[in-house]
């Protein structure tokens, strides 16, 4: 009893020496309730105090008391507390990943940035609240440009505008915002309309000057419906700021009504993307090449991160940054489908982009997944029967990844089932259709016999249905999320599947990646099951892993 006592009272003692630090803001209206600390500037000063940080522990606490939730992911991060929206600045400093996001406190709800930190991608640490509201009404969406002294975020402060904050510090635990106001302002100060809007930033910087992008749209498509739009400004000190022109030529590609939200402007290869969310139908990305005479960037390709809208329980908003290795990392919120107790969105896995060949990128899982496996079941040369399911009844799971190659030999559909109950009443299907979607192109044969034919590749198509995969009547469902996928004619058909809980990823031979929220009602769907349609296939190899928790020590 008196060592309780006395570990509250040290407790109490903490938050008020703590609350003594409490930075002074400004008058606006919209300071946070959250209490801010002062950190020290030296990496084994914060580290040492981080172990008694009233946000640490109170986070610790708060994930302990999720640990019965069924549907709570144990290798995917997820708010400590409360639910969490976008991934925010995404970057590498000092040795370590930070993950910002749109965090909401529960004695303020309104957006801070949350964060986490990581050495290998997959193994997060929480840190405490970075970025809060004042004079902005709410924290949005931005990014993190890093400097060898500094980091730079430059993101969307609601009712203000676009706003800069600057740390330095070891785990970037104390950040100064520049002006206290908005760099880039919401409102014209002339008078006259603004030929830009002011929405969710990207930062970088080129030849000593910076360029930011403000992502939203414009209202001049048929019939003056929205359609994506980046609009470019430059600055030499990061507090005045040019307005250029809009960013992007020859976007023949992104839909009408689509917006540009949450934009990342990287070089991959040789080419550069740009990766950003619509509202409308989700997130996506254009593949081109950088005019940096004209400050333009000229699309050259498109592609999708998720296939149909984004809500209920799809991908979201992108978070990206460079691995230097001609590589993009990039990581998603992923949507709700189902209204649960505390908490809501997750993360995906992060994922690393490369460039395969001039309009194609290679998607694979990033960071040490690898580090989180146990319990392998390995399974070799198995036939699977045509138009006959086969139950794997030994392999069962709700956190698990399968990695698995397969010859499709003749037939034209696999399918495999996870999160399968035993009876069939809920399971989450798995298709891939080979050959089964639209041409690559024409590539002709000149000078030979086949000179008036012509050699076409033709896409396959990857679907994710989760359609069964709950019988609870609160569920909000989502139509099949359905991929092309371009695989050589001998081409095996590989798959990396992650289950966490309430999520499934399918990665399918490193250039192509569905995923979905699942919510399965029964505690029985685990199982797992193959099916080839019209003619046999075979499971050239299986390996079905067990998944650990990162959030246990």
């Amino acid at each position: 009893m008196h060592k309780i006592k006395w570990f509250y009272n040290l407790q109490i003692f903490i938050i008020c020496l703590f609350a003594a630090a409490r930075l002074s803001a400004q008058q606006s209206g919209n300071e946070s309730q959250v209490t801010k600390y002062n950190y020290p500037e030296g990496l084994k000063a914060q580290q040492k105090v981080l172990e008694t940080d009233p946000f640490i522990l109170r986070f610790k606490k708060s994930r302990e008391a999720y640990k019965t939730d069924r549907y709570r992911p144990i290798y995917h991060f997820v708010s400590p507390e409360n639910r969490l929206n976008d991934p925010n600045g995404l970057s590498y400093w000092k040795g370590n990943w930070h993950l910002f996001y749109q965090g909401y406190p529960p004695e303020d709800p309104r957006q801070h940035w949350g964060h986490a930190v990581s050495t290998d991608l997959i193994h997060w640490t929480d840190l405490p609240y970075a970025i809060y509201p004042d004079p902005e009404k709410a924290c949005f969406s931005g990014s993190v440009w890093v400097e060898e002294d500094r980091a730079v975020a430059m993101y969307h402060g609601t009712t203000v505008g676009n706003m800069i904050a600057i740390a330095t510090d070891p785990l970037l635990l104390n950040w100064e915002k520049l002006e206290n106001k908005a760099v880039i302002p919401l409102e014209s100060t002339t008078g006259f309309p603004l030929p830009y809007t002011v929405f969710d930033p990207f930062l970088w910087k080129k030849d000593s000057i910076y360029y930011s992008l403000s992502g939203s749209g414009l209202p001049n498509g048929p019939e003056g419906k929205p359609i994506r739009a980046h609009f470019l400004f430059r600055s030499k000190d990061l507090i005045n700021w040019e307005y250029m022109h809009e960013f992007v030529e020859g976007d023949r590609f992104t839909m009408v009504g689509d917006d540009g939200a949450c934009p990342y402007f990287w070089p991959i290869g040789d080419k550069h993307i740009l990766l950003f969310f619509s509202h409308n139908s989700g997130g996506q990305y254009l593949l081109g090449d950088y005019d940096t005479v004209r400050n333009k960037f000229v699309a050259t390709s498109h592609g999708k991160f998720n296939f149909g809208a984004s809500r209920p329980s799809g991908v979201h908003a992108p978070s990206a940054f460079p691995d230097w290795k001609g590589g993009i990392i990039v990581i998603f919120n992923m949507n709700k489908g189902k209204d649960l107790k505390g908490w809501d969105q997750m993360m995906s896995l992060p994922r690393r982009l490369t460039l395969l060949s001039k309009d194609e990128l290679g998607i694979e899982p990033a960071g040490d997944i690898e580090s989180l496996r146990y319990n392998v079941q390995h399974l070799s040369s198995v036939r699977l029967p045509e138009n006959e399911e086969i139950v794997l009844s030994k392999i069962k799971g709700n956190a698990m990844e399968l990695v698995a190659e397969i010859d499709m030999k003749d037939s034209k559909i696999v399918e495999l089932n996870v999160l399968r109950s035993p009876k069939k009443e809920e399971f989450t299907r798995i298709i891939f259709y080979k050959e089964k979607g639209y041409y690559k192109g024409l590539e002709y044969k000149e000078g030979t016999e086949e000179a008036e034919k012509f050699k076409r590749r033709r896409y396959s198509s990857i679907s994710l249905e989760t359609s069964y995969s709950s019988t609870l009547p609160d569920v909000n469902f989502r139509p099949p999320e359905t991929a092309p996928v371009l695989l050589a004619p001998e081409e095996k058909l590989k798959l990396r599947v992650f289950i966490d809980k309430s999520i499934v990823e399918v990665f399918v031979n490193g250039k192509q990646c569905v995923a979905a929220r699942v919510f399965p009602g029964r505690d029985d769907s685990i199982g797992i099951s193959f099916r080839s349609q019209g003619n046999e296939s075979e499971i050239i190899s299986l390996d079905a892993y067990q998944m650990k928790n990162i959030y246990e020590e």
